[in-house]
């Protein structure tokens, strides 16, 4: 009895079953090899059953008497086998109807009647002719005398294998290779037969996808969206009842690494229904018509397999808009991929239970088509992690490490702002790779301030040779950025600033912790611009000359102020206009005459040099704390924000960080012993100052 009740309990609708996951399947594929094999087979077969035997060995004396003197025999065929001279005997058609050469027919029946009737052996050639002779000198005169017929023969199966094995291999051969350079390289010869097949991959009961919408997190406003798609195939009479009507399709729409492939996966996990996963790329081939014969055959296994959910990610390689960057206008394997895609998504009704969710990091290039009501209802935004996210992301990926129980993942999150999902989840690799590289039994807060050094940063090189005058151009380099941002109301907070060379070309840089925020002022640009600008100008006051330290520096300040000026109208003189094409819908031609183009052109450089003179200003205003801190960056060449508080006291501002805010609560920060921030402060929104390479070295 209770037996039969577990057994009904895991029966029951929406409870997973406890089976082990099976592989995904790709469904039962046909191998040509099998073909090639029967083929070969047949010949064979053919050659056994239909050719003939040889005929029967008789001895000479039974030939001379009962053929060759009676005038049955039609000819002889004598040729070398072996150390023996082997005689072919054919009899006359009329003469194989008597009685007597019944015993001597073929017992197969499938055997030609063509060859030989008989065969016997003979010593040599010449002695052949002299017994045919001597059996032949009393014959009348009026019966013709047969002489032998002479053949220079081979091994009857060597020259088959040779005749017709050898050029069917070849043949087999070719067809294999053109079939795997036409195919890809996958499946072998048998792509020929299935090029038009969808390439998706079918999750269903047998094979479960683990992952489930508890492993998803920072993600909660998409998570209900396609919620509700996956409470659709659930119950769709909840729905349908009031008269609503489930969306066709889901967009997902996000940086990369912000986790829409992730929720996908979920929601082929959460669905318990036949699940479809395929790239766009999937769709491309170099045959003409094979993208929409492959659209087809997805959509009618969809179909015989309702409800499912197909999912498509990076739909873009198929899904660009139409009509941009056609070679030659002509017949467009890929246009014609999207056509029967947007054929396909109007040609089943709501009710039929197929859902398309599909993923793209650039929304800009699809085709309008693709995105209106009906084939894509809705556009799910998934953006990069607030706060509170990031503490969810940073809780999942802990789960599996050995951490000790100084680690918290708000403090963590804190840190690092701007992170992505994918981001988060290499910081806690790292650290437990740092930790493990140092035979830690855990993996403490350091591991972690380690790690985002290590993926924002690049790789700590301290053996790198640098000469002195090198490492004082740098030392001030950095100490610039740290005054000017230390010293300038609106510009980030400096926590950490470094002459250590890290990554490739990279022989310092400092590390901010921003307010997360949406909205900046001009006063805030202009300030980061400043802040930026002061690695420049410090080796200018203090040198009297410049190096090639701050591309970096100026490829950000020239990109800023552009933006400024043209797509921001945060100048007074271009106005309040906005030249911004996200979907280069102006191509190659500028939506502004060159006066215009001209007057842009004299505002930036008007506004960096603004920025330029305030920036000297302040840091000639402030010589004395630039000299102390290049100093110490010489001695320690690492300090925090506390060694700062040291050498140039409080910041006169009291703008309190996001850090602050989510962790402390305060706006004042405690130093703590050896340097470090209060809580393990550390680095996030990194600003690389590559100093002292050369142009051509820098990237």
């Amino acid at each position: 009895m209770n037996d039969n009740q577990n057994t009904n309990e895991n029966k029951k609708p929406g409870k997973r079953l406890p089976n082990i996951p099976k592989k995904p399947q790709k469904g039962s594929k046909f191998n040509i090899f099998w073909v090639y094999a029967a083929i070969i087979v047949a010949i064979i077969a053919a050659q056994f059953l239909f050719s003939s035997d040889g005929g029967k060995k008789v001895e000479y004396p039974e030939f001379e008497s009962k053929m060759l003197l009676t005038g049955d025999v039609e000819k002889i065929v004598a040729y070398k086998a072996e150390d023996l001279v082997k005689v072919e005997v054919y009899i006359k058609e009329s003469s194989l109807k008597k009685p007597e050469y019944q015993k001597y027919k073929s017992t197969s029946s499938f055997a030609v009647s063509s060859g030989p009737t008989v065969y016997f052996n003979a010593g040599t050639m010449d002695g052949l002719d002299k017994q045919l002779a001597e059996s032949q000198k009393n014959l009348p005169p009026d019966q013709p005398r047969i002489l032998a017929e002479k053949e220079s023969r081979s091994n009857p199966f060597l020259g088959l294998l040779i005749n017709i094995g050898l050029p069917l291999l070849l043949l087999i051969g070719f067809w294999i290779f053109m079939m795997r350079r036409m195919g890809g390289g996958a499946g072998g010869g048998g792509q020929i037969f299935s090029i038009g097949k969808s390439k998706a991959t079918l999750f269903d009961k047998e094979s479960q996808v683990n992952i489930t919408f508890n492993d998803v997190a920072g993600l909660e406003e998409a998570k209900q969206e396609v919620m509700e798609i996956v409470d659709f195939l659930k119950n769709p009479k909840k729905y349908t009842n009031l008269g609503g009507k489930i969306p066709k399709g889901a967009l997902l729409v996000g940086s990369p690494g912000t986790g829409k492939t992730l929720l996908a996966k979920a929601v082929a996990g959460e669905a318990q229904v036949p699940f479809f996963s395929l790239s766009g790329s999937d769709f491309v081939e170099m045959f003409v018509g094979v993208g929409a014969s492959r659209v087809r055959d997805l959509f009618k296994q969809a179909k015989d397999k309702a409800p499912c959910i197909i999912f498509i990610d990076e739909v873009d390689a198929i899904g660009r808009a139409r009509g941009k960057n056609s070679v030659m206008g002509g017949n467009d394997e890929r246009e014609n991929t999207l056509n029967q895609l947007l054929v396909e998504m109007d040609g089943f009704g709501t009710d039929s239970g197929i859902i398309i969710l599909a993923a793209t990091n650039r929304p800009d290039v699809l085709d309008s088509a693709l995105l209106r009501p009906g084939r894509f209802d809705r556009q799910i935004s998934i953006d990069k992690p607030d706060l509170v996210g990031r503490e969810h992301i940073f809780n999942v990926h802990l789960k599996p490490i050995k951490t000790s129980a100084e680690v918290d993942a708000k403090k963590l999150s804190a840190q690092t702002p701007g992170f992505a999902g994918a981001e988060i989840a290499n910081v806690c690799n790292e650290a437990a790779l740092i930790a493990a590289r140092k035979n830690k039994e855990s993996v403490d807060m350091q591991d972690f301030q380690d790690a985002i050094d290590r993926v924002i940063g690049g790789l700590e090189k301290k053996n790198k040779i640098i000469s002195p005058e090198e490492k004082r151009i740098v030392a001030y380099h950095e100490a610039g950025h740290a005054i000017a941002g230390w010293f300038l109301e609106h510009a980030d907070p400096l926590v950490k600033v470094s002459i250590v060379p890290r990554g490739v070309a990279a022989l310092g840089y400092a590390q901010y912790l921003p307010k997360e925020q949406f909205l900046y002022t001009t006063e805030q640009l202009t300030d980061g611009m400043c802040m930026t600008m002061g690695g420049r100008v410090a080796e200018d006051i203090t040198f009297g000359r410049i190096s090639t330290g701050a591309q970096n520096d100026l490829e950000r300040i020239t990109k800023l102020a552009y933006a400024m000026v043209s797509i921001y109208g945060m100048n007074e003189a271009v106005g309040n206009v906005s030249f911004h094409d996200p979907q280069n819908e102006y191509n190659f031609n500028k939506p502004y005459s060159e006066k215009t183009s001209e007057l842009i052109d004299i505002e930036v450089r008007k506004l960096i040099g603004e920025v330029y003179i305030k920036t000297k200003e302040l840091l000639i205003e402030k010589q004395e704390g630039l000299e102390k801190l290049a100093q110490k960056l010489l001695e320690k060449e690492i300090l925090f924000q506390a060694d700062l508080e040291e050498i140039l006291g409080k910041r006169p501002f009291d703008t309190r960080t996001t850090y602050d805010e989510f962790v402390n609560g305060t706006g004042d920060q405690t130093p703590a012993a050896e340097g470090l921030i209060h809580d393990g402060v550390g680095n996030t929104d990194i600003e690389k100052e590559v100093s002292g390479l050369p142009a051509s070295e820098k990237e």
